[in-house]
């Protein structure tokens, strides 16, 4: 395992060598290394001179330069985009902050009861500087902003200690240049449904005599990007369609539809294929058994967070495709749901078969993939499609696969005009919050109309039964 440690700089010449000092000398949990990336934001000082002479001393240093001053924000961003560890935390390069403290942050996410820890300098410590009263009140008044937006009850939002798993922080984009940095961050981790924990860590704060650099027009600035981050969706990096799968996670009125449509056929022993993020899991729970299943990393663990303590609920990493990881569940589960997952594999016929292995004899299978080929357009491009089927393909392919086709239909006619135009005409690559919302509350609309639309629905939904021999 390996700790990222994230360090921006600028003009801290008198200082940088002292921390880099501490931060060696901290010594982690067997079998942790250290990864140190120190970023130089267009330092007026001797800073980068320093660095550079570190960099020679320590082999684990890693050394950047921004040709402009930019911000803390910006130098955290670049050592971001340059680190491997599993775990990442952002350490100052001047000594208000103990590197010691790291065992204790990192305590809850080794458990594994935490994504995210936050290093609290208002929570009882051992010791701590005494310093600037409306300073202090400052921080609280931000964090206790923060909190309202966020629905959390951190103790201190503004802390720099914040220690993340690698995954998702190198999956969060980072906007702010400046110290407008920690509330954005602070408001993608809520939204992302991270475990968030507080540490008590010790501080030692500095005067602006001493070279403290944020200033009260700092925390005016925070205010705007609180409120920015409650309204504004941005949490992903990534080009494969997370994006889209968490605005979609919110259309809870369309999820349930699609629920109450394969639902007759659900059963109480059922494996959930692609789950994502658990748009539709929470739908069929509760359950004699469930097993939620994906392959994405950053899906697998927001599902554990979701889950964590039902003991009904399972979350596995099952590729559909490979039939070696579907046979230690095989003839387990009487009913396999697979809602927009067959488009994405190569071989879909193969992946139905390894289906059909999963089910008990008599079991079934609920699987709705994306409908009309002359559809596909850059939104499925987004989200990785490989295909868009029709009702015969479906059916003709699942037959192939060795099941019984009960019944094959459409869904959802009355968003294909919207997707047509979106993915075909405007070639965009997103679903628009707004849009999203007035999709959903129309949902009940949507759902009388349906039936006499003229035309074929978005989706083609299948029930596919696994012979009784």
């Amino acid at each position: 395992m390996k700790l990222s440690i994230l360090i921006p700089v600028y003009n801290e010449a008198f200082t940088v060598q002292d921390v880099m000092a501490k931060v060696q000398a901290v010594r982690l949990p067997d079998g942790i290394e250290k990864e140190i990336i120190a970023v130089d934001d267009c330092s007026k000082d001797d800073t980068l001179n320093s660095l550079k002479q570190l960099a020679e001393q320590y082999g684990n240093l890693q050394v950047f330069h921004h040709e402009l001053n930019q911000g803390k924000g910006a130098a955290i961003r670049t050592a971001i985009e340059k680190s491997t560890g599993d775990i990442v935390v952002i350490q100052d390069a001047d000594l208000e902050y103990d590197p010691e403290d790291y065992n204790t942050l990192l305590k809850p996410i080794l458990k594994g009861v935490a994504d995210v820890v936050y290093g609290s300098r208002f929570l009882p410590s051992t010791y701590r500087r005494v310093l600037y009263f409306w300073h202090s009140m400052g921080n609280r008044f931000l964090t206790m902003l923060s909190n309202m937006f966020t629905d959390l009850n951190l103790t201190d939002m503004e802390t720099c200690y914040k220690m993340v798993r690698g995954d998702i922080l190198r999956s969060i984009p980072i906007r702010s240049d400046r110290f407008g940095m920690e509330p954005e961050l602070t408001a993608k981790l809520a939204k992302r449904g991270c475990r968030i924990y507080e540490v008590p860590i010790s501080y030692h704060g500095r005067t602006y005599a001493e070279g403290k650099k944020i200033t009260w027009w700092d925390g005016v600035k925070a205010l705007f990007v609180i409120i920015y981050y409650r309204l504004v969706d941005d949490l992903y990096t990534d080009q494969y369609g997370h994006g889209i799968l968490h605005s979609l996670s919110r259309t809870h009125r369309f999820n349930s539809w699609m629920a109450e449509t394969i639902r007759p056929w659900v059963g109480d022993e059922v494996l959930e294929i692609g789950a994502g993020m658990g748009n539709l899991t929470r739908q069929f729970l509760p359950r004699k058994s469930y097993v939620a299943s994906d392959l994405d990393p950053l899906h697998l663990h927001y599902l554990e967070n979701l889950y964590e303590g039902n003991s009904r609920v399972n979350v596995a990493r099952i590729d559909i495709e490979k039939a070696e990881e579907i046979e230690p569940h095989a003839r387990k589960f009487d009913t396999v749901i697979c809602l927009n997952v067959i488009e994405h594999v190569e071989d879909d016929v193969s992946a139905m078969k390894n289906i059909l292995t999963a089910l008990k004899p008599g079991g079934r299978a609920c699987i709705l993939t994306p409908n009309n080929p002359d559809l596909f357009g850059t939104l499925d491009e987004v989200l990785e499609h490989r295909r868009r089927y029709t009702e015969k393909d479906l059916r003709d392919k699942l037959e192939s696969a060795g099941f019984e086709v009960e019944k094959v239909f459409t869904l959802n006619s009355a968003a294909v005009p919207a997707w047509w135009l979106n993915g075909k005409i405007m070639k965009r690559k997103y679903l628009g919050k707004l849009q999203l919302k007035i999709f959903d509350y129309l949902v009940w609309l949507l759902r009388v109309i349906d039936p006499i639309l003229p035309w074929k629905g978005l989706s083609v939904v299948a029930i596919a039964k696994k012979p009784e021999a």
